[in-house]
């Protein structure tokens, strides 16, 4: 629990459809004193933006799932005017999917596994772009 009251605290979705993802990483960020939402899909990542009673800050998702990739949700949050800064993870350890990524728009892409300090730092800069 963070001793931060709950209005002063960020709040990230965080989607992955792999559940050992979003257990490591929500822990990572809870303990850095953040509200998380997290989801297993894009399409269900879309559902709780559209009904999330306080602002998100951040989306930090994944790239490829089954369904609605994270590229898509993105596309579709700008659609329905939910500009919030995104920070992509993917498996594909590829340079030119990164940079295809921050061309449009994304503050950030980790290649997985990344370090804690790596998700500090693109944090920080998603938080500081918002």
């Amino acid at each position: 629990m963070s001793s931060l009251p709950e209005e002063l605290r960020k709040t990230i979705l965080l989607v992955d459809d792999q559940v050992d993802v979003l257990t490591v990483v929500r822990r990572i960020l809870e303990r850095a004193h953040f509200h998380v939402i997290q989801a297993p899909s894009g399409a269900r990542a879309l559902k709780l933006a559209e009904e999330a009673s306080t602002p998100i800050h951040l989306l930090l998702t994944d790239v490829d799932m089954p369904g609605m990739s994270g590229p898509e949700l993105q596309r579709e949050l700008l659609a329905r005017r939910h500009a919030i800064p995104i920070i992509f993870i993917t498996a594909q350890i590829d340079a030119s999917i990164r940079s295809g990524l921050m061309q449009r728009g994304a503050v950030a892409c980790l290649f997985k596994p990344f370090s804690q300090k790596e998700l500090q730092t693109a944090l920080n800069a998603a938080l500081a772009a918002g």
